[in-house]
């Protein structure tokens, strides 16, 4: 309930709702919210004890199906496991939400975690998406939701100290994402099928507290110390926007005029395409 309204459910017969990142931050505020619209779940993330408590509270609160799905998502077989049962026909809206940012000057970065932020954040999220739109597009019903970052618009923006983190890698895995959501969307704009690339900016969760080598510990989920815009926030503007087919949704966004600008730009750009060469770089040639 919302201001003594009843919320609208995602679909009209709300059907399994598979959610990645679900033990905490914004993967499990979706999962509270899709619970209290009365969706079963399918809660994947890597820390299992963690994944068992938010799990037991949603079947005791809201009398839901929640199965629980350990895995890390960056481990091939883990992702096999998890997209065979993305890709089951009870499954009518997956969220992917899991990510990890593995922050810091990319010449130093351990090679090893900037592999496992593209395999989270890019080879994950495609698998999943892959796996479950055939079977919607079949049965005529479904939602995906892709979960970016504005950090992906931050590109002549520097790391500074005190402000925006060094992201060199991570800001690029969320570029993926804005571009790949928003072709898939185009592409399935004559189907029944919703598609949503989410951009939240900077979040109340404890997403900054690792760079993601490891979870974090502990069972009670915290908030980086740098704060943010409420998580329930954020899911309540995405299910919104998904309710009016908003494609593209900017939790704190107050001129949605600015998303128009974007796509005036990339016209702008694009026109160079098959273009004559530029004449500032006609002496080199």
């Amino acid at each position: 309930m919302s201001g003594g309204i009843e919320e609208p459910k995602v679909a009209d017969r709300p059907g399994t709702a598979l959610v990645t990142g679900a033990s905490s931050g914004i993967g499990f505020a979706y999962a509270e919210r899709l619970a209290a619209l009365g969706h079963d779940l399918v809660l994947v993330a890597r820390r299992e004890h963690r994944l068992a408590l938010q799990a037991g509270r949603l079947r005791a609160e809201h009398g839901i199906r929640v199965e629980e799905l350990p895995a890390d998502l960056s481990d091939a077989g883990a992702l096999a496991r998890v997209s065979e049962r993305a890709g089951r026909d009870d499954v009518d809206l997956v969220v992917n939400s899991a990510a990890i940012n593995g922050y810091g000057p990319f010449a130093e970065g351990d090679p090893a975690l900037l592999a496992k932020v593209v395999a989270l954040n890019v080879t994950a999220l495609t698998a999943l998406s892959r796996a479950a739109l055939p079977g919607m597009l079949e049965r005529g019903r479904g939602a995906l939701v892709n979960v970016a970052s504005l950090l992906a618009f931050s590109g002549s923006l520097p790391p500074s100290p005190g402000g925006l983190p060094q992201r060199a890698v991570y800001g690029g895995t969320k570029g993926f994402v804005v571009t790949f959501t928003r072709l898939l969307a185009a592409e399935l704009a004559d189907t029944p099928l919703r598609v949503q690339l989410l951009c939240p900016g900077l979040t109340a969760t404890e997403f900054h507290l690792t760079r993601g080598e490891e979870p974090v510990s502990g069972d009670t989920p915290r908030v980086h110390a740098i704060g943010g815009m409420p998580v329930g926030d954020v899911v309540a503007a995405s299910l919104a926007a998904l309710r009016t087919d908003e494609s593209v949704c900017v939790p704190g966004l107050d001129d949605p005029a600015a998303l128009d600008r974007l796509v005036s730009a990339e016209w702008g750009i694009r026109r160079a395409a098959g273009a004559a060469l530029a004449p500032r770089y006609r002496d080199e040639a």
